[in-house]
């Protein structure tokens, strides 16, 4: 849907390509586009699309209840802030997740608001809507998954275990953290280390902190197979370079 009487490359543009990829397209006046998107500020365009049904826990699972290729899951436990939703689904993409885990009750939904603060990768991660968090994580510790959930008051911080294998990111509510029953299931509770006087993080952005700490550790660990299989780490240390290497020969 785009404004009647707009004009410009970029508007040419999404027309061709919508009509080359068999989307239709309808000019309509100002008023009615205002109305599609829920607010005047926009840029002219606004694309409708069907809501696609939520995931089942199996399908994250990779349908055989292992663990899929990408080993990593995200479970949020009562965020009920939409933009929060959508920027955790962002990010979770972003980071090579499955995909997302949220309760039916007490918790925000994929609603219009959350898609829109997901600046689209809610079109590309699928999201399980559970009527039981607790169980689905036995079920998930069950298909091979390690349980890690966030507290800023845990000891241990994020940096300090292995996330290099399959991971469930467990992430609690806003000001309310994680419930007791669902941080019992945890196989591990860290925190992330701050400084200040304000020691709690939005969820959204903690949720970025760990999540690119994973990515990190599962770079570092294909990083040092890549090494062990050129014959460049001789067990845990790393063999000489160049003329290094020339000169240890030479002894």
């Amino acid at each position: 849907m785009i404004v009647r009487g707009r004009h410009g490359d970029r508007l040419e543009e999404i027309v061709r390509l919508a009509r080359r990829n068999g989307v239709s397209v309808r000019f309509e006046e100002r008023l009615q586009v205002d109305r599609a998107a829920g607010m005047p500020d926009h840029q002219g365009v606004v694309a409708l699309i069907a809501a696609e049904a939520s995931a089942s826990l199996e399908e994250l699972l990779g349908g055989d209840g292992s663990p899929a290729a990408s080993g990593l899951l995200v479970l949020l436990d009562g965020v009920e802030d939409p933009q929060n939703l959508g920027a955790i689904i962002r990010t979770a993409l972003a980071a090579g997740a499955r995909g997302v885990v949220i309760p039916e009750r007490r918790a925000v939904g994929l609603t219009e608001a959350a898609v829109r603060a997901s600046a689209g990768a809610a079109a590309h991660l699928r999201v399980a809507r559970v009527t039981n968090l607790a169980r689905a994580m036995e079920e998930i510790k069950e298909a091979g998954y390690w349980l890690v959930g966030l507290d800023e008051r845990a000891e241990k911080h994020h940096t300090e275990i292995d996330l290099s294998g399959p991971v469930a990111l467990v992430l609690g509510g806003e000001g309310k953290g994680l419930h007791q029953l669902v941080k019992d299931r945890c196989d591990f509770v860290v925190s992330i280390p701050t400084s200040g006087p304000v020691r709690s993080l939005n969820v959204s952005v903690a949720a970025g902190v760990v999540l690119f700490e994973i990515v990190r550790q599962r770079a570092a660990k294909r990083h040092l197979g890549a090494l062990k299989n050129t014959g460049k780490i001789q067990g845990d240390i790393i063999a000489p370079a160049g003329d290094e290497a020339d000169r240890e020969a030479g002894r």
